[in-house]
């Protein structure tokens, strides 16, 4: 199914899209895109139905030819504070606050989202499947926070970050049992398996 490329016919839209609610380790990252008018891509889709090199090559593209992009992370202190749905909407909030343009209308993946500077905006449920301008939110996020996690497992390489990106994977759970949580954890979130 193709994307749709406008959601409305008259605003200047934003999709946002963020990425690592449910890792137990690592921020949790929110983009925000504004698409050209002559933006053509038929490859883009949600990013989690796209191979990891077809997301990093569509990145570069997507970055050189949006009207504007923003990418935003908040740490697991933040999210450990803050819960982790509110943090995923305050990344959202960051990423817009550095978009080059002021969006009219806000299109947002999923059913959950605050009031932003009194700009109207719509949720839309696999938003990601179904907006161009969301999924290609959700490949600059994905792709910004993947390559964090394997940076950070350079660090921590008992963890598998550079496998599961932070996610509760039986590795993972493993090494929290052998080794405990890091510094990168959410302490929040179980981090205790048996």
């Amino acid at each position: 199914m193709e994307l749709l490329k406008k959601w409305t016919n008259n605003y200047i839209e934003a999709g946002c899209d963020e990425v690592g609610r449910g890792c137990l380790c690592g921020p949790v990252v929110a983009a925000a895109v504004i698409l050209d008018e002559t933006f053509e891509q038929n490859l883009i889709n949600d990013s989690k139905k796209l191979t990891f090199k077809t997301r990093m090559d569509l990145d570069q593209y997507i970055k050189n030819n949006v009207k504007s992009y923003a990418i935003a992370e908040l740490p697991p202190s933040f999210i450990d504070r803050h819960n982790i749905l509110n943090s995923s909407i305050h990344a959202m909030h960051k990423a817009l606050d550095q978009l080059s343009i002021k969006p009219e209308l806000i299109l947002v993946d999923g059913n959950k989202f605050h009031p932003y500077n009194y700009i109207p905006h719509e949720c839309i449920i696999k938003g990601d499947s179904k907006v161009l301008s969301i999924a290609a939110a959700s490949i600059l996020a994905k792709n910004y926070r993947d390559k964090l996690m394997i940076e950070l497992h350079e660090e921590f390489p008992e963890y598998g970050w550079n496998t599961n990106f932070g996610y509760a994977t039986k590795k993972h759970q493993e090494a929290l049992i052998k080794h405990g949580p890091t510094k990168h954890h959410r302490q929040s979130f179980r981090l205790k398996y048996d």
